[in-house]
């Protein structure tokens, strides 16, 4: 007979898991430039100046070269976190390191007639210029640097002061204007309340001896002094905006007739068109893209704007210069250097 085998017994091991490699290191600079200027160019002015210029040495080079603010964009959701910075100072550090290249340019929630004039003095070949809720920039302001402003094609206006004056004087100082947009307080999506319900808010639209620059002030009985003050000067404009305005059929007649290469044209919110009637069945005959009072307003920037912003209260003692926690001439100025190594991050880091 035959040795007995021994049997074997089988036995069940769960497979050992695989070990998760260590998160890949790369460093950043390894990018090629025009990746990184392309990258960098994407951020916003507060952004650059406060963070992206001080990761490196490579990255502060790239953030002072002129063509990097070829575009200011100083966008802000009017928070205080963001007040905490002195913008009026970051702006015209950028607007310096442009060298006189600035082509687009966006301010919001701050600014004065003084920064709109440091702005125009400084480069002339302004394109596009985009104002939101600049209440500090007055009628008077925005009409004396207009002649400054003879390339402009692109002219964005959200609730800022305003007079018919001034808005025939960007007319007939912005020959190559083609793009309009205005965004009056008063229609807001909440019909006529928002800025207008505010104790105090005429005064700044109505005055009994017109506006400083000695023309009628924009108010409620001259519903059509912007419509007519487009019309008479703006007749070069392919893209109109007018949301939330007070013009009526008549004001709206004009600018057809005096605007004949107008392709697109947003009336949301100007509640005081009747556009069942002719004028409505021309609006749709000539307009390409036309977008009526009630249409949606889903794809608007300022969905509930201005009534969401609400007001500064006097009563509140809150200097934003006074409690700016940087030293601006050594922090991110052009004298200075500083800057972190940030550039050997785990990509796994970062989200």
């Amino acid at each position: 007979m035959g040795k007995k085998r021994n049997k074997k017994t089988l036995v069940w091991r769960p497979k050992p898991k695989s070990r998760t490699p260590p998160a890949e290191m790369r460093n950043w600079l390894d990018l090629p430039r025009d990746v990184t200027v392309s990258i960098l160019s994407r951020l916003r002015a507060v952004e650059i100046l406060e963070g992206a210029q001080m990761v490196c040495m490579a990255w502060r080079i790239i953030c002072k070269d002129p063509l990097m603010w070829r575009t200011i964009d100083m966008a802000n959701d009017a928070d205080y976190d963001d007040m905490f910075y002195n913008l009026d100072a970051m702006c015209r550090h950028a607007v310096d390191r442009s060298c006189g290249g600035l082509v687009d340019v966006n301010i919001e929630h701050f600014g004065d007639d003084d920064l709109l004039k440091y702005i125009t003095d400084s480069c002339g070949g302004i394109r596009r210029l985009r104002l939101v809720s600049c209440y500090s920039i007055s009628r008077v302001g925005l009409g004396k640097v207009a002649s400054k402003l003879t390339l402009l094609e692109e002219l964005e206006i959200y609730v800022c002061n305003l007079s018919r004056t001034s808005l025939e004087m960007v007319g007939r100082s912005c020959p190559l204007l083609k793009s309009f947009k205005l965004n009056r307080p008063e229609f807001s999506v909440y019909g006529i309340s928002g800025f207008g319900a505010y104790d105090g808010f005429d005064d700044w639209n109505d005055d009994e001896n017109g506006d400083e620059n000695g023309g009628p002030v924009i108010d409620s009985f001259g519903k059509d002094d912007e419509a007519l003050a487009i019309a008479g000067t703006m007749n070069g404009l392919h893209h109109l905006q007018l949301f939330g305005n007070r013009l009526t059929n008549d004001g709206l007649s004009k600018i057809l007739d005096c605007c004949p290469h107008l392709e697109s044209l947003d009336l949301r919110h100007c509640f005081n068109l009747d556009l069942k009637v002719a004028l409505g069945k021309r609006c749709a005959e000539r307009i390409k893209q036309l977008r009526l009072p009630n249409d949606s307003i889903d794809d608007y920037e300022f969905r509930t704007a201005p009534c969401d912003y609400g007001f500064y209260n006097d009563s509140e003692d809150f200097d934003c210069d006074d409690d700016y926690p940087y030293d601006f001439n050594g922090y991110y100025s052009d004298d200075s250097d500083f800057y972190d190594d940030f550039t050997k991050i785990r990509f796994s880091d970062l989200f």
